[in-house]
């Protein structure tokens, strides 16, 4: 895989907002185009339908990372009574590499060994889940990789007010405030619809400096060689 390869995390639903599924596209064409392989969790269904099928769309390269227990067994019946699972070799999402781990942690730690960064569309309990836990391991020195969060609507801003909370509050050094990159797009809410998401996102990635936070802990003793090892020791 390509270190160029990027995660992306966002919702198994569509939302409420066509703006959502508009940045969604707009971030997959993009990556298609800047030849940036997506890694994602795997499914058709809602966001992470539509960015997996825009970088198809744009002859891009996607890897889906999936828990064995998500799998479903196949046949229409099985699509009825387990709506929620994905589906290997899908009518037309035969180009999707796949691969079946057996756990959750699994998924985020090889999904995270296979990229260069992470992006956040809009999503639920575990989007937030993803998005926080790979910031902690830059902060703890696990990795050295940024995050960055797509505002669609300010989809993300209770997110950016609890992080200052935080460090108001003496919990998150000052220095660790970069940890995480809030593409805010237009003023204008009904702008976001049009806007190109895909660019920003990939500007705001490409112009992170690694090296700049001090991680809170050495993992070398816990990893046998190499810094991507030290995701052996989550």
């Amino acid at each position: 895989m390509s270190s160029s390869a990027v995660a992306v995390y966002c919702g198994s639903s569509m939302g409420k907002h066509t703006a959502f599924t508009a940045a969604a596209v707009s971030l997959g064409l993009t990556l298609a185009a800047a030849n940036r392989p997506l890694v994602y969790g795997g499914g058709s269904k809602g966001i992470m339908g539509i960015i997996s099928g825009a970088v198809l769309q744009g002859g891009g390269e996607v890897v889906g990372v999936v828990p064995r227990a998500m799998v479903a067994a196949g046949g229409e019946d099985e699509k009825v009574r387990n709506p929620t699972k994905v589906y290997l070799n899908e009518a037309g999402r035969d180009k999707v590499e796949t691969i079946v781990v057996e756990s959750m942690h699994e998924r985020k730690v090889e999904m995270a060994r296979r990229v260069d960064g992470f992006i956040g569309l809009p999503g639920g309990f575990g989007t937030f889940e993803e998005v926080l836990e790979v910031t902690t391991w830059t902060q703890i020195g696990i990795h050295d990789k940024p995050v960055v969060l797509l505002n669609v609507l300010r989809f993300w801003e209770p997110l950016r007010g609890l992080i200052q909370n935080s460090l108001d509050a003496g919990f998150i050094r000052d220095s660790s405030k970069r940890l995480v990159i809030f593409v805010d797009g237009p003023v204008a809410l009904e702008e976001h619809e049009s806007f190109d998401w895909g660019r920003a996102a990939l500007d705001a990635l490409d112009h992170w400096e690694r090296g700049q936070v001090e991680p809170l802990f050495d993992w070398s003793t816990a990893a046998s060689s190499g810094k991507e090892d030290n995701l052996a020791a989550t």
